[in-house]
């Protein structure tokens, strides 16, 4: 079972989910795709302490470093590459799904990839904000979806001096 505890955010409530020793799950209290499975508070846990100073640091302005975490996503072999090129996107820059396409299909030896088949993958991050999904735009700079909702994909990359 997984354990979880929440956090005030200036976006409102956040879950965070952890295994005991690695952050499983970051979603806004309601979104889309909030996980169904039943998970046991423990909100003194040191995984949560160490989350929250990361996210206090965030909205703080600063730039903390995503790999400081234990991170842990769910997902198959294809998600799993599609949030490490999350990963790489750097705090206050963009990339867009077809960007992401093409450097999955170059990792995976593949001629091309789907922009839809990423942002399917994208869609599902279960890490959201601290894998950070909310930087990947249309191939004409839109916002599109965001699990979280496209008002606060909008203000986080704000938040990080994203120009539109």
């Amino acid at each position: 079972m997984d354990l979880c505890t929440s956090y005030a955010s200036p976006l409102g409530e956040i879950i965070l989910a952890g295994d005991g020793q690695a952050l499983t799950g970051l979603w806004f209290a309601g979104q889309k795709y909030f996980p169904a499975r039943p998970m046991e508070r423990a909100d003194d846990l040191a995984l949560f302490g160490a989350a929250r100073a990361w996210l206090d640091a965030y909205f703080a302005g600063t730039r903390p470093d995503p790999r400081s975490l234990p991170l842990a996503p769910a997902g198959s072999e294809f998600r799993q590459l599609v949030f490490s090129l999350l990963l790489a996107i750097p705090y206050g820059g963009t990339t867009t799904y077809g960007a992401l396409a093409a450097q999955a299909a170059r990792r995976m030896g593949q001629p091309s990839m789907s922009a839809q088949a990423v942002g399917g993958a994208v869609g599902h991050n279960p890490i959201s904000v601290i894998i950070p999904c909310h930087r990947v735009l249309g191939s004409d700079g839109s916002l599109t979806g965001y699990a979280g909702g496209t008002d606060r994909k909008l203000w986080l990359l704000r938040h990080e001096g994203v120009q539109f």
